[in-house]
Formats: C-alpha cells, structure tokens, sequence
C-alpha cells in the first residue's frame, strides 16, 4: 500500500513537472509570436506615416503649380500679362 502511495505521488510530480516545462516553452514560442507580430506593427506603423505624408504633399494646394514649374517648366506670367474674362 505504501509502495503504491509513492509511486503515484512521484507520478503526479513528475506529472506536474513535465506541465510546467512544456508551460514555459509554449510561453517562450507565444513571447516570440508576439515580438515577430509587433516588430510587423512598427513596419506597417512606418508605412502608414509615409502613406500620410504623401497624401499630404499630393493634395497640397500649389501642388499643380509646383507640378508645372519642375515638370513643365512653366513660369507665372507678370501681373501685367494676365487677362481676367469675366462671363
């Protein structure tokens, strides 16, 4: 009766030891999960601030003026030369 006491009581603590280390490594494996997750956010994090930003400089008010003087190399005539139609 004594022999069969024992057995079971280092059967449940090998039981509950073999718990806790398979514990610790599904923790460890979910840590590295998270780590890789959040290293992904900081990456999407940058690009939604480049996205912004270029949303900004695209919808800029003088951005068709700029657009014409670098690409179309067209320059604003003098107040002089400008004509005003009105309907």
């Amino acid at each position: 009766m004594r022999f069969l006491l024992w057995s079971v009581l280092v059967s449940l603590l090998l039981g509950s030891a073999l718990a806790v280390i398979y514990s610790k490594y599904r923790t460890r494996l979910l840590f590295i999960e998270i780590q890789k997750q959040e290293r992904e956010l900081d990456k999407e994090a940058v690009k939604w601030g480049q996205l912004q930003l270029e949303i900004t400089t695209l919808t800029a008010e003088n951005r068709v003026e700029i657009e014409a003087h670098d690409k179309l190399k067209m320059v604003l005539p003098n107040r002089a030369a400008i004509i005003y139609i009105k309907p």
